[in-house]
């Protein structure tokens, strides 16, 4: 297949031109919608065409979509044709996934028990820990696949976004910016912050602190416990401000209320499923699997 589509753009393809959706084409994909938006774009500067016409009734073929419309069909059909015809055996009888400690686990609830029951024969295994861990632990066979945060550095490895979680504030119940629906970093200014250590993430660590830069942000930083239960103990006991992926508002914890963050989006922290490239067998099973949840 040429550099400027491969089979996974043609799947995001058909899945979208098949709804007119963008929406309805990320649900089916089990994919957050802007990772989607971005990769039909990118589709569309390397063809150096548009594919559809978007606009606030809908999505529709533009006649270059339609040209390639049913040369995609064509195509997913033979790969299809093409995989089953060299199978020869199902998933491994023992299956290792890493789960990133960076986000609330509620959004792994479920994972490995999926996997179990749509594949019984197949045994599998799940570990915690920082998406750097995870990623050498991939390079060095010890695991199989890893859902970790992103951005983090993953040469030689093939990553698939699936969800990204805006960052919201952890807050003391009876601090004065409890009282408040959003809270800016402004407000924050002069607050002592709990804070990771750029060891634990690099990459994340880099892009959050371009944006406290770009917002004059350079508050009192705590170091940030690893135990997530330890670090809303400290919320809770008035010792400072979190910074937290949004899926820590299903964890409810007695003097601790959680608010949107106005640059929640900009310090967003995405999920993403990171494996060797020859592992396609197990990666749709993966992400059928994950099925990102958002927290309301």
């Amino acid at each position: 297949m040429s550099e400027r589509l491969d089979s996974r753009s043609l799947t995001l393809f058909l899945a979208v031109a098949d709804a007119l959706s963008f929406r309805q084409a990320a649900e089916t994909l089990h994919l957050s919608q802007p990772p989607l938006s971005r990769a039909i774009r990118e589709l569309e500067a390397r063809l150096g065409v548009q594919l559809f016409d978007r606009n606030t009734k809908g999505v529709a073929l533009t006649a270059a979509g339609e040209r390639l419309l049913p040369y995609a069909r064509n195509i997913a059909r033979m790969l299809r044709d093409a995989e089953a015809a060299v199978a020869t055996k199902g998933l491994p009888s023992n299956l290792r996934v890493g789960l990133t400690s960076a986000v609330e686990p509620v959004w792994f609830r479920g994972l490995a028990e999926r996997m179990q029951a749509s594949h019984p024969a197949t045994m599998v295994s799940t570990a915690s820990d920082t998406s750097p861990r995870l990623i050498r632990q991939l390079r060095a066979g010890k695991l199989d696949a890893a859902f970790i945060a992103l951005p983090t550095e993953v040469h030689g490895l093939d990553v698939l976004e699936l969800d990204r979680l805006p960052m919201i504030a952890a807050i003391h119940s009876n601090h004065a910016l409890a009282k408040r629906r959003t809270v800016g970093l402004a407000d924050l200014a002069r607050q002592p912050v709990f804070w990771f250590e750029r060891a634990r993430q690099p990459a994340f660590y880099d892009h959050c602190q371009t944006v406290f830069v770009r917002h004059g942000f350079a508050p009192s930083k705590l170091k940030e416990p690893a135990d997530h239960h330890v670090l809303l103990a400290d919320v809770a006991n008035g010792r400072g401000i979190a910074l937290l992926p949004k899926s820590f508002t299903t964890f409810r914890r007695a003097g601790v209320v959680y608010r949107p963050l106005a640059e929640g989006e900009e310090l967003s922290v995405g999920i993403g499923l990171a494996l060797p490239s020859d592992r396609t067998d197990i990666r749709d099973i993966l992400v059928a699997a994950a099925r990102p949840k958002r927290p309301a």
